[in-house]
């Protein structure tokens, strides 16, 4: 079960915040980064079972690239002023309390 934050800004894995993807992307852009980003993560995996340096930092160039295009890095998408509490364990932040309730 994924859990999401009641706000939709995150979700959890192994007690650790991830930035969900962009609500206000069009349905269509959404797909065209995801499948940047999954051709990205490919670039990634054939660069480390070639041993390319190179290869391997422009793959990882292009994966972020994919995830700050997708809202999942770089500026947050929410204009409240709420800060950023990506890759935070969850304990460490405002959702503590609601973590414990939801996991229980």
């Amino acid at each position: 079960m994924k859990l999401t934050t009641p706000d939709g800004r995150y979700f959890v894995v192994k007690d650790q915040l991830w930035r969900c993807t962009d609500p206000s992307l069009a349905v269509d852009e959404r797909q065209l980064l995801v499948n940047e980003l999954m051709n990205a993560r490919r670039e990634v995996k054939a660069a480390k079972a070639s041993g390319d340096v190179a290869q391997l930092k422009r793959a990882r160039i292009n994966v972020n690239s994919a995830k700050v295009a997708l809202g999942e890095r770089g500026p947050v998408w929410w204009d409240d002023g709420s800060p950023d509490y990506n890759r935070f364990k969850v304990a460490n932040t405002p959702y503590a309390q609601w973590y414990l309730a939801a996991a229980t």
